[in-house]
């Protein structure tokens, strides 16, 4: 799960808005759904970590 970073909204990276293509480089932000504010991609380390440790957020 990814909380945006401006209105706090929840949601999976499948559901988030990925990369807007405008810059002609490839995009590693998620866009959020709710307010397209762009938050950065969970590392896969940290989510690696989470599973072991059985975390969520």
């Amino acid at each position: 799960m990814i909380r945006c970073g401006f209105c706090g909204h929840e949601y999976t990276e499948e559901e988030g808005i990925k990369g807007c293509g405008k810059c002609g480089k490839p995009c590693r932000s998620i866009r959020c759904p709710k307010c397209f504010y762009e938050n950065p991609v969970e590392p896969a380390m940290v989510k690696k970590l989470k599973k072991v440790f059985g975390r969520t957020s």
